[in-house]
């Protein structure tokens, strides 16, 4: 296992100790949540009901006896994990590497503590491009001659929700500006800037032991 890799399973294990029996729980998506999932089923905690943001979440979660069901059937959830691709000392993050930016919104949005797991390459001191973004079908050609040359299409599948996933490739600058600006448009599904007050706190694997920062 590299050095990131052993610090995304740290970080990943700490983050699995935080889920207790009945719990409500989000499920990310991506390398340090694929550490995450066994982790909580080597708890072997009884009724916790789980959402997955996305299919090969949901999958990995079966194949390790880790219960998902569909998120229409929950209004809140006690917790949701995932991890990250940048996080500010503010705590604002770029997440969305693997497309599932907008399913990962909605399941942090949802959950009463966000907790962020990442290795010690994540931390950054401002964000940089590139955004994720996922773009309604409806319009695409239209969406993107209207947001020009700084969004590019990526070569992926859609999403499970029938987005298209791009990326913006422009300055961030201040990321709410830019995120407000992304928001704005009605053709922008998800973005991937993740604000601080929607992260509780970050569980970041550094050499051989686990940092804790609380935002909220």
């Amino acid at each position: 296992m590299s050095p990131a890799d052993e610090e995304k399973r740290i970080a990943a294990e700490a983050a699995a100790e935080l889920v207790e029996d009945g719990m409500t729980v989000g499920l990310g998506t991506g390398s340090t949540v694929a550490h995450l999932l066994p982790a909580i089923a080597r708890r072997g905690l009884s009724g916790i009901r789980c959402v997955a943001t996305s299919i090969a979440t949901e999958e990995q979660a079966r194949e390790l006896g880790v219960p998902v069901e569909e998120f229409s059937k929950l209004e809140r959830l006690d917790i949701a994990i995932d991890g990250t691709d940048q996080v500010t000392p503010d705590g604002w993050l770029i997440k969305g590497g693997g497309g599932a930016h907008l399913r990962e919104k909605i399941v942090a949005a949802a959950a009463e503590r966000f907790i962020v797991i990442s290795d010690s390459s994540k931390p950054v001191d401002s964000l940089t491009s590139p955004v994720p973004l996922e773009l309604f079908a409806f319009g695409l050609r239209a969406t993107l001659a209207r947001l020009g040359d700084e969004v590019k299409l990526r070569d992926v599948p859609r999403s499970p929700d029938d987005g298209v996933i791009a990326d913006y490739l422009g300055e961030v600058g201040d990321p709410a500006v830019l995120a407000a600006r992304l928001e704005s448009d009605p053709g922008i599904a998800a973005h991937g800037l993740f604000p601080p007050d929607m992260v509780s706190e970050v569980l970041m694997g550094t050499g051989s032991a686990v940092d804790r920062f609380s935002l909220s």
